[in-house]
């Protein structure tokens, strides 16, 4: 199983994926990213917050990529993810709270 943490074009993104340190981690942002970051398979291309449909595509994507955690690190996703923990939940999916993800240790 993966973890996956957003906000990839942020250091913070990349501070947390060092302090996991495990090769089993994802990168993904709804932004624009550089192709060459994409052509990695630890990068991927996320649902947009802005979509009506947000919480079932991470949903989809997550049980497509087998990830089992998501750090959102942007408010808007974290917002959207904490509305429908429940459903990701039943999937045995864990969202983990901003806050909690940038005191580790």
């Amino acid at each position: 199983m993966y973890t996956l943490i957003t906000a990839a074009a942020t250091s913070q993104a990349h501070q947390l994926k060092n302090k996991l340190n495990t090769d089993h981690i994802i990168l993904g942002d709804y932004s624009d990213l550089p192709s060459f970051m994409l052509k990695s398979s630890d990068m991927l291309r996320l649902p947009d917050p802005k979509s009506m449909a947000y919480a079932h595509e991470m949903l989809t994507l997550c049980l497509d990529k087998q990830i089992s955690t998501v750090y959102a690190l942007r408010e808007e996703e974290e917002t959207l993810l904490n509305e429908a923990v429940q459903l990701f939940e039943e999937y045995g999916i864990t969202i983990v709270e901003k806050n909690i993800g940038n005191n580790l240790t």
